[in-house]
Formats: structure tokens, C-alpha cells, sequence
């Protein structure tokens, strides 16, 4: 009795179970493996053509604990398009900190010890509050391009994003980006939860279709070259769905 309680107690806790996403992912014919020697798991699955891949297993940045989830797609993008959308609350301790780093003049530890998303921050140009429409409560987002950036948020993403406000607790951290040509979405996820995947997937899918199709457009005015220039965009002004304005 006594061993069998010592081999109990030295194996340590159980590790986290991802059934949950393995149903979720073999229900709708994506491929599914665990992560060998970690905990986590990996799915991979297809949008048409393009290739994704969900990673569910331990955080790989700072501001966010535990375990996380990432999703991530390799998308044919100019490489000088650098793009992200984050929850607000999270983005103001990120400032904070940002601010605190550069007051203490320590600037040398904004690049080396700061993730990059909060090093954009500062590199990249902020979209105003009046820009973003329904999702400016809980959204905030900076960009290289911003007629682009406002233009990928006035699509259908608009929608899945707005979906979120009412699902998710605003103090989740939630990271979207577009980063050399990949597209990647962080979010917290410390239990393997089917629905929460769901909702994330759903702005990732949105998020990713709408990158392509913009990516395509920018191509096509700027006369098959890829550029990050804004001048590519013709100057009509559109309006779209939850208030946004922005540029074509």
C-alpha cells in the first residue's frame, strides 16, 4: 500500500487531457496529434488551399499564464506588413509598461526583454477609437499600413471580433497579428474547451480569408508587385459594417 502511494505521489499531477479538442478537431476532418514529451496537442486542417495549424499547450509569451492557444497560418503577404489587434485592457498594461521601461531609461530592455507585439506599440501607428466603431471598448490595434489595417477590420472580421464582447471576459488576453507574412492568434486557454476554440476559430478564419483577399487586391493596384505602400489604394472613402471608415 505504502509503495503504490510513493509511485502515485513521484509521477507528479496529471497532465491536461485535450479530448475536448480532439473531438472537435476529428468531427470536422482536421488531423490530430499530442505533442510528444509536453503537454498540448496540435491540429492541423485547410482552408481551401490554405494551410493552418492550432497549437493548444504551454504559453510562449509573458503576458499571457499557463497554457495558451495559438493559431497560425503562412500567408502569401508583403513581409513589411506588420499588423496586430489586441483586447484593450491588456494593450494599456503593455503601454504601461512600455512607458515605465523607457521613464527608467533602462531602452536597451525594450528590445531585448519585451515581447515583440509590445514593442509595435511603439514602432507602429495606433488606430483611434473613432476608427474602430463597436469594437473600440474592448479592441485596440496598431499598424506599418494603417489604411490596410482599417480596411482588414472593416471586413467580415468586424463581425467575429464583435462576437467575441459577449463571450469572452474582457480581461482575456487576445493577441492577432500579421508578422512576415504569418498570421497568428494568442489567446489563453488554461482547459482544453471546444466552445471557446470555436469562437476563437471563427475570427481566426475570418481574420485569415480576409487577409488573403486584401493581400490579393493590393497586389492586383499596385500592378502585381507586392508593396506596403498606402499609395497602392485608391483614395475612395468606404464606410463598413460597426462604424469603420476607411480607404480603397
Amino acid at each position: 500500500m505504502l509503495k503504490s502511494l510513493r509511485r502515485l505521489l513521484s509521477k507528479g499531477p496529471a497532465p491536461l487531457e485535450a479530448t475536448a479538442l480532439q473531438q472537435w478537431a476529428l468531427e470536422r476532418g482536421h488531423g490530430y496529434r499530442k505533442v510528444r514529451g509536453a503537454e498540448g496537442c496540435v491540429i492541423d486542417g485547410r482552408q481551401g488551399a490554405q494551410a493552418w495549424r492550432i497549437e493548444w499547450g504551454a504559453s510562449q509569451r509573458d503576458y499571457i499564464d499557463g497554457v495558451e492557444l495559438r493559431l497560425i497560418a503562412e500567408l502569401d503577404l508583403p513581409p513589411e506588413l506588420m499588423a496586430m489587434v489586441l483586447n484593450r485592457r491588456l494593450m494599456e498594461v503593455m503601454e504601461k509598461t512600455v512607458y515605465e521601461r523607457f521613464v527608467d531609461d533602462v531602452q536597451t530592455r525594450i528590445d531585448t526583454d519585451t515581447p515583440p507585439e509590445m514593442r509595435w506599440l511603439v514602432m507602429y501607428t495606433k488606430v483611434g477609437a473613432q476608427d474602430l466603431g463597436r469594437l473600440r471598448e474592448r479592441y485596440g490595434a496598431v499598424c506599418s499600413v494603417a489604411p490596410w489595417l482599417l480596411q482588414w477590420l472593416a471586413s467580415p472580421l468586424n463581425d467575429a471580433l464583435a462576437a467575441t464582447i459577449e463571450m469572452v471576459p474582457e480581461a482575456t488576453p487576445v493577441v492577432l497579428t500579421i508578422s512576415r507574412g504569418r498570421l497568428t492568434l494568442r489567446t489563453s486557454m488554461p482547459q482544453p474547451d471546444a466552445a471557446r476554440l470555436a469562437v476563437w476559430y471563427s475570427v481566426f478564419e475570418h481574420a485569415m480569408r480576409e487577409a488573403k483577399r486584401l493581400g490579393t487586391e493590393w497586389r492586383d493596384a499596385a500592378g502585381g508587385g507586392l508593396t506596403t505602400q498606402p499609395s497602392a489604394w485608391s483614395q475612395s472613402v468606404l464606410t463598413r459594417p460597426g462604424g469603420l471608415t476607411t480607404k480603397r
